[in-house]
């Protein structure tokens, strides 16, 4: 059903009686518009406060010239459509004004009227299109309301949500850490969609994705003839980011010799396009992720400490998805919901097997492995209840230095019980068996993490 559609005010500027009739007629064909009529530029002036969207505005007012009040208008809200009428075909005066704001030109004859008519529909279309943008982005904000799109109540991501606020308030870098697949670009999403650049372009570009000898030109953009190949001026990701938020994934694995322009770009806020002689200014956030512990890289020579500094800002580390608990019931829940909604699937739940051995396991592809298990495990039930055959693994098997950190003995004994438990597919019996411990100590274990 199409939506209805909010009156659009228009202004008509005019104070000859005959074209006051003709555009107020144009306009009158419309009934989406809702019309205001004034003689003098500063009544119209005097009233920009209820918000026009469309101006038609004669250029020669008792008052003042429509160039002044073009300007003044524009230092109000650039976003207003200004339609010039005139009784001069003045090329050079005609320029000037496109120049400075207007949206047309229409020069007071026997084709005003056509000219009008055409002019306000391009510009209600323009208009339009415009709103429908503005209100894509805001249900980005509310997509990306980190509170409700990164789901977690674990005290690992409670750290977590606690930095995200921190960094919306200011513009300062951010340095995103953490293993692949935990969510370090929906982290990054929800920054700039809380933040003060939310109505700014999100550009995200994977480093490692881009062949280094076509990186530069992919960052800085390229003039044309810069390389063979070169047929047109590109505009690289730092120009389009202006005014919002430059995502750079797997920023560790930026090219040493690019690194140096790198830094210049962020220390000048400037830079040059590939071929170019002029430099461009830019204002864009700049944050940044990697899987790997970027100061190690500086130590081995990789990464450059300056660089480094300028990059790290307020430091943001997403833990692995094996340390987040419970986090998982609420993770594979959600996706659950997700898929089943998209897919006409109906509601599906999990039975307590399923639960169970989707808690036990390690997840080396932290979030995004879980959402794979869980959609395919969608797929495979035979009925509306997941049950623990429904669910399969099939992620390569990595193994990380078992001592690479400091735990308890308890939590050490946690993860040797769910190492065995994966490995013996949830068989309690056999892991029993295996450990040399009564079955009982693998239960009770069980029970006092919420396994159950």
């Amino acid at each position: 059903m199409k939506k209805n559609l909010t009156p659009l005010t228009v202004f008509i500027v005019e104070d000859d009686p005959i074209y006051l009739r003709l555009v107020k007629y144009v306009f009158e064909l419309n009934p989406d518009y809702k019309i205001h009529i004034f003689q003098t530029g500063k009544a119209c002036l005097d009233n920009l406060h209820l918000k026009p969207a469309i101006i038609s505005l004669d250029f020669s007012l008792p008052d003042m010239k429509g160039d002044e009040v073009l300007k003044k208008i524009k230092n109000y809200d650039k976003n207003i459509g200004v339609i010039i009428l005139s009784g001069q075909q003045d090329i050079e005066v005609a320029v000037k004004l496109l120049r400075n704001g207007a949206y047309d030109y229409i020069v007071k004859n026997n084709e005003t009227k056509d000219r009008l008519i055409y002019a306000a529909q391009r510009l209600r279309s323009t208009i339009r299109l415009q709103k429908e943008v503005e209100e894509l982005k805001d249900e980005l904000v509310g997509k990306y309301d980190f509170t409700k799109s990164i789901i977690g109540n674990s005290k690992p991501m409670q750290k977590v949500f606690r930095l995200i606020d921190k960094s919306i308030k200011t513009n300062i870098s951010i340095s995103i850490t953490g293993e692949t697949g935990s969510g370090k670009e929906i982290i990054a999403r929800s920054i700039h969609y809380n933040s003060n650049r939310r109505k700014g372009s999100f550009i995200a570009v994977n480093v490692s994705a881009i062949p280094k000898d076509l990186l530069e030109s992919e960052l800085f953009g390229h003039e044309k003839g810069a390389f063979t190949g070169a047929d047109a001026r590109k505009l690289g990701k730092f120009e389009l980011a202006d005014k919002g938020t430059l995502f750079l994934d797997e920023i560790a694995e930026l090219d040493i010799n690019l690194q140096s322009k790198l830094l210049r770009a962020l220390q000048e806020r400037e830079f040059m396009r590939v071929g170019g002689t002029k430099t461009v200014k830019f204002d864009a956030r700049i944050i940044v992720a990697t899987h790997r512990d970027l100061l190690n890289e500086v130590e081995q020579g990789n990464f450059r400490e300056d660089l480094y500094y300028r990059l790290l800002g307020l430091p943001i580390e997403v833990p692995p998805l094996r340390e987040r608990g419970n986090d998982v019931l609420l993770l594979m829940r959600h996706f659950l919901t997700e898929f089943c909604k998209v897919n006409n699937l109906g509601k599906m739940t999990f039975d307590k097997g399923a639960k169970k051995k989707l808690l036990a396991y390690s997840y080396p592809g932290n979030v995004r492995e879980l959402k794979a298990i869980v959609e395919l495990a969608a797929v495979m039930a035979d009925a509306k209840v997941i049950c623990e055959n429904d669910i399969n693994f099939n992620s390569p098997k990595r193994i990380t230095p078992f001592l690479s950190e400091e735990s308890s003995l308890r939590e050490y004994t946690r993860k040797i019980i769910d190492h065995y438990l994966d490995k013996y597919n949830n068989d309690v019996l056999l892991v029993a068996q295996k450990l040399n411990i009564g079955k009982s100590t693998i239960y009770r274990m069980l029970k006092e993490n919420n396994m159950n």
